[in-house]
């Protein structure tokens, strides 16, 4: 502590002032007086020396500390607290550095997913290029025009394939990054089925699928055109994995807490294992299609989450799928 010029500083005033004050005590009054002022002084002098060298000690405790977060060393435990303001300094230190390990974490898991999802958006990518640049080789030999035909339909179908895949990881992107505005409207449950199910009537009637719709006259306060993307995918999953004369089943109900739609089906069902990464982006399940990116409810649950809502799934194989989207009524 020595080397502390403070601390020096500090231990020559308290000598040098107790030392002056005894000599002259000795000269006016004799021994007594000089005994009566030195050992106070003294005992005053070594009182304040060292209360001052356990804060030096505190304080270089935490320059200590500050040094190991800032090599990146493990997170050292904090020590026991006492009151006073190196205490609160002390204390607002942990906080600050422990905040800040917990976001370098998170930085690096968002490393981590960045990584895995520029690789799930290459290998995605690489598919339908590879086959397109296939297709144009052939194209280039190819004399038969109904061949030609085929070859231009293929490439036309992996263009649509890449063109969604693209469009979709953009709205995510966007979701992600917080630059998209919902705004919210009020729209009737009628209404807003009706617009969800629009591009999926011929389909379904091609397939022999009954839709079967039961609204309870129900107004949703959501982003309109969001939101019908986001129940458009669920249909589009529930429609997918449905064979010929299947049933899909929509329905509004409201409650004190929420309102709700539930989307039903009686497919193929998804597996017990597969439940809780549905929502995944890139996640294929077992009873996933061919041509399945994995992607489509990952952007439902984001649009749903972002006005505040859920999805919650049920699903038995062989039986059929449940989801069920809530609006909640307030902020939970």
């Amino acid at each position: 502590m020595l080397k502390n010029k403070d601390f020096r500083n500090l231990i020559l005033i308290g000598i040098t002032g107790t030392l002056l004050f005894s000599v002259c005590a000795f000269l006016f009054g004799g021994i007594i007086p000089a005994l009566l002022v030195f050992i106070p002084g003294a005992l005053i002098t070594a009182f304040f020396a060292h209360i001052t060298k356990k804060r030096y000690e505190a304080l270089e405790m935490l320059n200590d500390y500050l040094a190991g977060v800032l090599a990146g060393g493990e997170l050292p435990k904090p020590t026991e607290q006492e009151e006073g303001e190196l205490s609160i300094l002390q204390t607002n230190i942990y906080k600050a550095t422990t905040l800040l390990n917990y976001q370098k974490e998170l930085l690096t898991e968002d490393k981590i997913r960045l990584a895995n999802a520029i690789a799930d958006i290459s290998h995605q990518l690489k598919t339908p290029l590879t086959s397109m640049l296939v297709m144009n080789d052939l194209l280039k030999c190819e004399d038969d025009p109904a061949k030609r035909e085929e070859f231009l339909t293929t490439q036309g179908n992996q263009l649509d394939r890449m063109n969604w895949l693209i469009q979709t990881l953009l709205k995510l992107s966007k979701l992600d990054a917080g630059t998209i505005e919902l705004k919210k409207e009020e729209i009737s449950d009628k209404d807003l089925i009706a617009s969800v199910l629009k591009p999926f009537v011929i389909q379904m009637e091609l397939k022999n699928i009954e839709v079967k719709v039961k609204t309870t006259d129900l107004t949703f306060n959501c982003d309109k055109n969001w939101t019908i993307e986001a129940i458009q995918n669920i249909v589009k999953n529930c429609y997918e994995h449905m064979e010929s004369g299947g049933t899909l089943s929509i329905e509004t109900e409201d409650t004190n807490l929420f309102s709700t739609i539930k989307i039903s089906d009686t497919g193929s069902g998804i597996a017990k294992e597969d439940l809780p990464h549905i929502f995944e982006r890139f996640y294929k399940g077992k009873n996933s299609g061919k041509d399945s990116v994995g992607i489509g409810l990952a952007l439902s649950n984001a649009i749903i989450e972002d006005q505040h809502g859920e999805i919650q799934v049920s699903s038995t194989e062989g039986v059929g799928t449940t989801f069920e989207i809530r609006f909640y009524k307030t902020i939970i």
